[in-house]
């Protein structure tokens, strides 16, 4: 019964297992600590992407776009 114990004592297959669980919770904890942060963070970036992107992409004017003539035959 003895070595029963000290095996089971021994065995360190679950240890890695666990050890990625609490860290996984640690990291969980931290992002929902500092969601606030992240967040405005990420937009802060998002708007420094995407705030030029309306000068890169030219939209034609109305003198530059295409018409179309529709005439009348009268018989």
């Amino acid at each position: 019964m003895i070595s029963l114990i000290k095996s089971f004592l021994k065995e360190e297959d679950g240890l890695g297992t666990v050890e990625i669980v609490i860290i996984i919770a640690v990291l969980v904890g931290l992002a929902m600590i500092f969601r606030k942060a992240i967040f405005n963070f990420l937009n802060q970036i998002l708007k420094k992407l995407f705030d030029g992107s309306e000068d890169a992409v030219s939209k034609p004017s109305a003198s530059e776009m295409p018409t179309m003539s529709i005439s009348k035959s009268t018989s």
